[in-house]
């Protein structure tokens, strides 16, 4: 009797601790490069594999690659229409930085268009040299903007799940208001449910 309550005793406290919470206790470092399908939502290898292909296509369009001198470009919205919360910023602040590569095109910051009026007012304020200020009328307009959108379909049957993704951009030229380049790039991820636990 006593080995069976033994045996129960330490059965129980098995079960318990496999059941108690859990917790990330231990890391280590990964390759970026490497494709990460975790889960069946958007993740950091279809933000690289869309914004890479894209980009690629972009700056190989005439309006770029046989400008004479680099265009002024603006990175502005990216569009949501997936049922998930996206930090689409994080997707446009990709594209500016690999638009940037090579130095073919030059940008100017929608973002910091606050800080520079809080600039100007300050160095006019007396506090600045005349020599080293700067003030309105010198900035330099974009020539074009680069927008786009992000959608999403999700089909489930029984155990299967595919999800889809579009991401698409647009290259339009501020003078004359026409989309001089366009393109999107697609990615499928297909998914199988099964049990997960004990």
């Amino acid at each position: 009797m006593k080995k069976f309550t033994l045996i129960a005793a330490v059965a129980l406290a098995l079960a318990t601790s496999a059941c108690g919470p859990k917790a990330f206790v231990k890391g280590e470092y990964d390759d970026v490069e490497r494709e990460n399908n975790m889960n069946d939502q958007w993740s950091e290898t279809d933000m690289q594999k869309s914004v890479a292909d894209l980009v690629a296509g972009m700056k190989g369009h005439s309006a770029i690659a046989n400008a004479r001198k680099p265009p002024i470009v603006m990175v502005t919205k990216l569009q949501n229409k997936t049922n998930e919360h996206i930090d689409t910023q994080n997707i446009m602040d990709m594209v500016r930085v690999e638009l940037s590569r090579g130095g073919r095109v030059a940008f100017v910051d929608k973002e910091a268009r606050e800080d520079v009026a809080e600039e100007y007012n300050y160095q006019n304020s007396g506090m600045v040299s005349e020599t080293t200020k700067k003030g309105p009328g010198g900035q330099i307009g974009a020539d074009y903007i680069v927008n786009g959108r992000l959608d999403s379909i999700v089909q489930e049957v029984g155990k299967d799940k595919t999800v889809y993704y579009k991401l698409t951009l647009n290259l339009t030229n501020l003078k004359t208001n026409v989309v001089e380049w366009t393109d999107y790039k697609q990615i499928r991820k297909k998914y199988r449910k099964r049990s997960v636990g004990l």
